[in-house]
């Protein structure tokens, strides 16, 4: 009986403490992502990829990378982007132009591939920035690229994660 009793009782702890040892392992991390698919892979000049993101911190960085996918059909070994983003409040998109590279002849593709899709995540500068409003953000990103459409674009883009 004491031997039954005490299988039930490590039967119950297990249930209880082993998956409070695992949730407390749990770390929230601080990240946005938002893709915007491009409709039949052909990224028209007058399509943009948007999206809103809200923050609450302004007194820690970001780190914000602009996420690319691609096909091995894509012709070029960088693509031009206008990114934008419009802070809470303000009227007006503050934007910027951005030359990604997204490879190179000798070298191939940057970033992580799978078949022919290729995804490559750069970061937009090389220190982080600090939002100085909180509440929502909008961002825009499209192609000003002279093809138009550009072919082999999946998707487009914004990350961002606390820097640490």
């Amino acid at each position: 009986m004491k031997s039954c009793l005490k299988k039930s009782f490590k039967k119950i702890a297990y249930s209880l403490f082993l998956p409070l040892f695992f949730l407390s392992a749990c770390k929230n991390i601080d990240v946005f992502e938002k893709n915007t698919s491009i409709p039949n892979m052909q990224w028209q000049n007058n399509f943009n990829a948007t999206g809103t993101f809200n923050i609450t911190d302004t007194v820690s960085t970001y780190n914000i990378y602009i996420v690319l996918r691609h096909t091995d059909g894509y012709l070029y070994n960088n693509i031009w982007l206008n990114a934008g983003l419009k802070s809470p409040g303000d009227t007006s998109l503050h934007s910027q132009k951005i030359n990604l590279s997204l490879g190179s002849d000798a070298t191939g593709w940057e970033g992580a591939g799978m078949n022919d899709i290729w995804e490559v995540r750069k970061a937009i500068s090389g220190i982080p920035k600090r939002f100085i409003k909180t509440g929502e953000y909008t961002f825009t990103i499209g192609q000003i690229m002279r093809d138009n459409p550009l072919k082999h674009i999946l998707s487009a883009g914004l990350r961002i994660e606390k820097a640490k």
